[in-house]
């Protein structure tokens, strides 16, 4: 149990290491669609002008709850603003901890889920297997149908599918190869 639970720490590090290499460096500047500085400082103040008064969320606009909000929203344009009303670093070190301790965690949960069969499911291309369709379960339903179900863009949310799942699943081949416990032939 303690090897396996060493593996979910050393799961949790490559998972950061890996979120780090997609979101961390300009690589991520492919996620994301641009304007022109002139777009930008108008969107900034459109958000400031009518946001900042609601404070911190996710907004749908327009709001389709009432009749007039519904019928804009046939017509668009729509969007789904996640806004924040006082900003914060472009490197944000205690967004950067909470994320480390965060990505420790989902490798613990890995490990034991993977712990949970381990003794069952001996050698490694079996683990393997489990480890990348489990990745792929939770990323393609709850990152591929973002687009699916809200008809935004598919560019970034099939960049965060791939860094999701690229993460994860390297978290669970480290765990699969190394920190279970040994059973059967391994390969």
């Amino acid at each position: 149990m303690a090897k396996t639970l060493l593996g979910g720490v050393l799961a949790g590090v490559a998972l950061y290491l890996v979120g780090f290499l997609f979101w961390g460096t300009p690589l991520s500047q492919l996620a994301f669609n641009r304007l022109g500085d002139p777009q930008v400082a108008a969107a900034h103040q459109a958000l400031a002008e009518t946001l900042t008064p609601t404070g911190t969320g996710t907004y749908l606009i327009p709001a389709p709850d009432t009749a007039g909000g519904s019928v804009l929203y046939g017509k668009g344009p729509v969007a789904m603003v996640h806004f924040n009303t006082s900003g914060f670093p472009v490197v944000d070190g205690g967004a950067l901890g909470m994320g480390f301790l965060l990505a420790i965690l989902t490798g613990l949960i890995i490990a034991l889920a993977l712990g949970a069969i381990g003794s069952r499911v001996t050698d490694f291309f079996s683990r393997a297997q489990v480890a990348i369709l489990f990745a792929l379960a939770g990323t393609v339903y709850t990152e591929l149908g973002q687009p699916v179900f809200n008809h935004f863009g598919w560019g970034y949310w099939i960049y965060l599918f791939l860094s999701d799942f690229i993460g994860l699943s390297v978290a669970g081949l480290i765990i699969a190869r190394w920190f279970l416990p040994r059973g059967g032939i391994q390969s």
